[in-house]
């Protein structure tokens, strides 16, 4: 393969010293599989008034939203901390009305979750040249300290949901969730909260990767300046010679390979008549 593939050069031979640079350690991390069961989802008001005269619902998708992350230190262990973690989800449904075609809903789920890290202990405050007391990015003189949660998550996966009557919902939730503007305003109607004769509930499944993170300076080998060697070009064409990517391409071995009238017929191909199946 040729070296312009991939862009850039930087060989070992390019060392010429170290350099100092600061950035991010990461302290611990974690990884979780939650199942999220019997989830409930605030619709907005057009969504719930269909929702209240349609004979079943089932949730097509969920979208995350937005995931707030709050970090706190732990009481009695300054080396680690408590990240409380909350998704925001916008979820789609199909709900049958009559003998119709299925009305789309939407509307909101939110789920939290706490998990502990360690951050490592750090005593220092930090102050930058961005620092303006008084002003919005003024908490930065609080929690300078503290480590920074990166938190990343796919799209959840819909494993079921069902539809229940108020009177049948045992859960015990608080009905005036504290939900941001923010989220909010990501909807074109008012989120119904309470007040509702039926509510739709989904399961979901999610994976996520949860970290701490602490500024650190760490000492590097310094490489010259890597310039790139590929060549700006407007036309798609000419960004890749074909030549090139067929040389890349595996030599298809197995295709040549002879297969018997079994393997012809069971991938769909061939006509022999053997092995219990009819020729055509």
């Amino acid at each position: 393969m040729s070296d312009n593939s991939r862009g850039m050069r930087c060989g070992p031979d390019d060392q010429a010293g170290a350099l100092a640079i600061h950035t991010r350690k990461i302290t611990d991390s974690c990884r979780d599989k939650d199942c999220i069961e019997d989830l409930r989802v605030y619709l907005t008001k057009g969504s719930q008034c269909l929702l209240d005269t349609a004979t079943s619902a089932k949730v097509r998708c969920a979208e995350l939203l937005h995931t707030y992350i709050d970090v706190e230190p732990m009481a009695f262990d300054p080396n680690h901390y408590c990240i409380d973690v909350t998704f925001y989800y916008r979820v789609l449904a199909d709900a049958v009305i009559g003998a119709t075609r299925p009305a789309t809903l939407y509307g909101l789920a939110c789920f939290s979750k706490r998990v502990a890290l360690c951050g490592e202990d750090s005593k220092a405050h930090i102050f930058t040249s961005d620092t303006r007391i008084g002003e919005a990015d003024g908490a930065t003189l609080q929690s300078a300290n503290r480590p920074t949660a990166v938190v990343e998550v796919l799209d959840p996966m819909v494993l079921s949901s069902c539809v229940r009557e108020v009177c049948d919902c045992h859960c015990k939730e608080n009905t005036a969730a504290q939900i941001p503007a923010k989220i909010r305003g990501m909807f074109d109607d008012e989120l119904v909260l309470s007040g509702d004769r039926r509510r739709l509930f989904v399961t979901l499944g999610q994976f996520s990767i949860i970290r701490l993170e602490r500024d650190a300076q760490v000492v590097v080998p310094v490489l010259d300046y890597c310039i790139p060697t590929k060549e700006c070009c407007d036309d798609v064409g000419c960004a890749e010679d074909p030549c090139e990517m067929f040389s890349r391409i595996p030599f298809p071995t197995g295709q040549f390979a002879p297969r018997n009238c079994c393997d012809n017929k069971q991938s769909g191909k061939g006509n022999a008549g053997c092995c219990g199946y009819k020729t055509t």
